[in-house]
């Protein structure tokens, strides 16, 4: 990973082979579970892995316990707990196939302190097990703003952050969403610029602060909050 150092962050030795099998195990789980439809070796480097990396230009040593919403093919998670190994992570998906797949990983890579869990954010982010339990969720091509902050802002704890991997249209989505945040229990706290080698267009990391709870009535119920967003509320 010559570019991540390339771009300042510090990464353990075992990182490089580490990347190289993650990749390897993506490329046999795409073609079961539909992981990503991006399939070249340097692109896969560059837009899923560097850019989950980004987080650790904002924060080198990121607050924990650390959830991963809509992980996916584990994606920002996996590669930040590759360069950060104390890293305790929970991935949560709700596809049994993508979670089946992360807990081969896990267990390929031998990785310690990760926990998979297959559910909904707006069914677990009612559960005491998980309510207002980390100190930073992050999450990545999940959702339009507006929505991602009701799934993922109740599993954060008052002074804790979320972390919203953004493209191109990250300014009109946080525009949108004031009242989604106010609603909610949050404040922007930074918006981290940065643009990745070979990607046209301005990317962000959106930070948020958890401010006070979330009022219990959120996260609405499985499918409310994609059809009604907070943010576009009339």
């Amino acid at each position: 990973m010559a570019l991540a150092r390339e771009r300042g962050v510090s990464l353990p030795e075992e990182a490089g082979k580490n990347f190289d099998d993650y990749l390897e195990l993506l490329g046999r789980g795409n073609q079961r579970a539909n992981l990503t439809r991006i399939t070249s070796r340097r692109e896969v480097y560059i837009r899923h892995f560097l850019d989950a990396l980004e987080l650790l230009r904002w924060r080198d040593n990121p607050p924990v316990p650390v959830l991963d919403v809509g992980s996916g093919a584990g994606v920002p998670g996996i590669p930040l707990k590759l360069a950060r190994p104390a890293l305790e992570l929970t991935l949560l998906e709700s596809v049994r196939k993508k979670t089946d797949f992360l807990r081969e990983t896990v267990q390929s890579l031998g990785l310690c302190g990760v926990k998979v869990v297959t559910g909904r954010a707006e069914e677990l982010g009612r559960q005491e097990e998980y309510r207002e339990k980390y100190l930073l969720v992050v999450s990545r091509a999940l959702a339009r703003l507006d929505i991602l902050l009701e799934l993922c802002l109740p599993f954060v704890a008052t002074g804790g952050f979320f972390a919203a991997y953004k493209g191109t249209g990250y300014a009109g989505e946080l525009e949108q969403a004031g009242l989604a945040l106010a609603e909610l229990g949050a404040k922007t706290e930074e918006i981290h610029r940065y643009m990745l080698p070979e990607v046209t267009g301005e990317r962000a990391l959106l930070i948020f602060r958890k401010t006070g709870p979330t009022p219990a009535r959120y996260p609405r119920r499985v499918g409310v909050p994609k059809k009604r967003p907070l943010g576009r509320q009339s």
